[in-house]
């Protein structure tokens, strides 16, 4: 009777984890389903500019007087930090140039994509950084 009792919670752990496998399943479907097209050209298009392969055209407005205060052009990455935004672009082999603006309530910006940039509807893209992971090392060896 003992052994029984073991073998009944035992199938009872399998059913419920085949539930729990289903729903994550399921979960996991509804989620990369909602995922559309233009998400992951955006998304790869975002990576391709941080990772200086887009040429843009960024454009500071004071929205009081029309005027441009400045314009950036280039291999140029942004980042929207609230009251400023940071301009990164490359500039040369491993040269880059940062710019900052602080933004207020009559300073605005745009950011236009100058030049088309193929990317692959079907292709999610992750890049890493070996230089960020692996630590910047020396090597000195003896003759």
């Amino acid at each position: 009777m003992h052994i029984t009792k073991k073998n009944s919670e035992i199938e009872r752990e399998k059913r419920m984890k085949k539930k729990l496998i289903i729903g994550l399943v399921a979960i996991m479907t509804i989620l990369l389903a909602a995922c559309t097209e233009a998400d992951t050209v955006s998304h790869n298009l975002s990576k391709a500019a941080d990772s200086f392969e887009v040429q843009r055209r960024v454009v500071f407005l004071n929205g009081i007087t029309d005027k441009y205060l400045l314009t950036i052009e280039g291999l140029c990455s942004i980042a929207d930090e609230g009251n400023q935004l940071e301009v990164t672009c490359k500039v040369g082999e491993e040269e880059y140039k940062k710019h900052f603006l602080g933004l207020s309530d009559n300073v605005s910006y745009f950011v236009e994509q100058t030049d088309a940039a193929y990317t692959d509807p079907f292709h999610y893209r992750v890049v890493f950084r070996p230089e960020s992971i692996v630590p910047d090392i020396d090597l000195q060896t003896s003759k």
